[in-house]
């Protein structure tokens, strides 16, 4: 099953590198992904039933997600990995190595936010030091926070 599983893998990340190199159209890919995913369905069908019971609930937690695994074949920008995620949370988790997490709700909350800011700023392309100084001048002068969504870079 296993074995099967990967098969698959190999040629959805095969096609997928068709597609991002332009020798695929999305209808394309479409086309070429539907057997991998009836393959990939019974390959996950037959686990559910198997005797191993982690492989089995494996097979069925996917099953009850299966739609979703193939969005990215219809939806643009959905990509069929969660490398874009991880990078985006790998400053939070270095941070949490080093800091050895939060010792306090208030802190937790401190870091969520400020994790929150920093991510958002760097993936619009905008200076974080200079967000936070007009946001600290902003709470000193009675006035709301500057806009952390939907502003260019100065």
């Amino acid at each position: 099953m296993g074995r099967a599983g990967l098969d698959v893998v190999e040629c959805l990340f095969a096609d997928w590198r068709a597609f991002r190199a332009g020798e695929l159209d999305r209808p394309g890919l479409r086309a070429r992904l539907d057997p991998v995913a009836r393959e990939l369905q019974g390959v996950l069908e037959r686990g559910r039933s198997c005797a191993d019971t982690k492989a089995a609930t494996f097979c069925a937690n996917v099953l009850a997600l299966y739609p979703a695994l193939w969005l990215f074949t219809a939806i643009e920008g959905v990509e069929p990995t969660n490398n874009h995620a991880e990078r985006i949370l790998r400053l939070g988790v270095l941070w949490r190595k080093n800091a050895f997490g939060c010792h306090s709700v208030a802190g937790c909350r401190y870091v969520e936010r400020m994790l929150t800011v920093v991510q958002t700023l760097r993936l619009q392309r905008r200076p974080v030091l200079d967000y936070l100084y007009r946001a600290i001048v902003a709470h000193r002068a009675g006035l709301p926070a500057p806009q952390l969504l939907g502003q260019a870079a100065d």
